[in-house]
């Protein structure tokens, strides 16, 4: 039987990042993709323009129709945008049996435009950290949500276990920088793996929305979390060493 994985994300324009970047990487993974936005963007490869938020209830309604009907085997959250969609889908993923959550706790675009309204990441941390299976806050994204100065792997470590206590199963810090290499840290609250890929030069759009996606995709189809954190990242790596150009501004990822 076909498994199917939720995307509750922002909309983006170029197909480069959000909802529709995710749906293309579940594709990859042979996996159907399901999708319910949380906000729209007007958004070029250079930068964003505005941002539309989905009213409340019209979001429940999108969530309510869609599990009705089917029931996802992963679910993965981007960008939110406000407190009353992250106090919604709380609420519904509370409701349906779902254990792989993935929760990429976005805060700002890759052009540095801030994706959530103040208060929002408080209650990311307080309402969904807790029902995820995995979370994969950036090294400025867990920055934010810890206090910390994170400027290289003890902090790396230092922050994983600070995340851990706020509720997740496996924490997942993307974004660390070595010598020619990049290193991202798994902690599941008992032992911590390094995983290292090769620096490829230049500015990519919606690495961590597909890294994300990756991760959730792979859950849905049975594999444990370490096994899904690991493709997870070496579909993103290939994704960039294929990335191309279409605007003036950041490269899209081969997806």
């Amino acid at each position: 039987m076909m498994k199917c994985a939720l995307t509750i994300a922002g909309s983006d324009p170029t197909g480069g990042a959000g909802l529709q970047a995710d749906l293309k990487v579940f594709r990859a993974f042979g996996v159907h993709g399901l999708s319910v936005p949380a906000a729209f963007t007007a958004q070029n490869t250079s930068g964003i323009g505005g941002i539309f938020p989905v009213e409340e209830n019209f979001f429940l309604t999108q969530m309510d129709v869609l599990f009705e009907d089917i029931t996802p085997d992963a679910l993965k959250t981007g960008m939110l945008y406000t407190t009353k969609v992250v106090e919604a889908a709380a609420g519904k993923i509370r409701g349906i049996p779902l254990r792989n959550l993935v929760v990429d706790p976005v805060t700002v675009s890759s052009s540095g435009t801030s994706l959530v309204e103040g208060g929002t990441l408080d209650k990311i941390r307080d309402l969904l950290f807790p029902l995820a299976r995995v979370i994969t806050p950036n090294i400025y994204e867990a920055s934010v949500f810890t206090g910390l100065n994170i400027e290289g792997e003890e902090q790396m470590r230092e922050a994983a276990l600070r995340l851990k206590d706020m509720g997740p199963e496996v924490v997942v810090i993307t974004g660390g920088h070595l010598e020619r290499l990049t290193l991202d840290l798994y902690y599941d609250g008992s032992d911590f793996h390094e995983l290292e890929g090769p620096k490829i030069e230049g500015n990519y759009h919606g690495t961590g929305c597909a890294f994300s996606a990756a991760i959730a995709a792979s859950l849905a189809t049975g594999h444990a979390p370490l096994e899904s954190v690991r493709k997870a990242k070496e579909f993103v790596t290939e994704a960039i060493r294929k990335a191309y150009h279409l605007g003036k501004g950041m490269g899209l990822l081969n997806l």
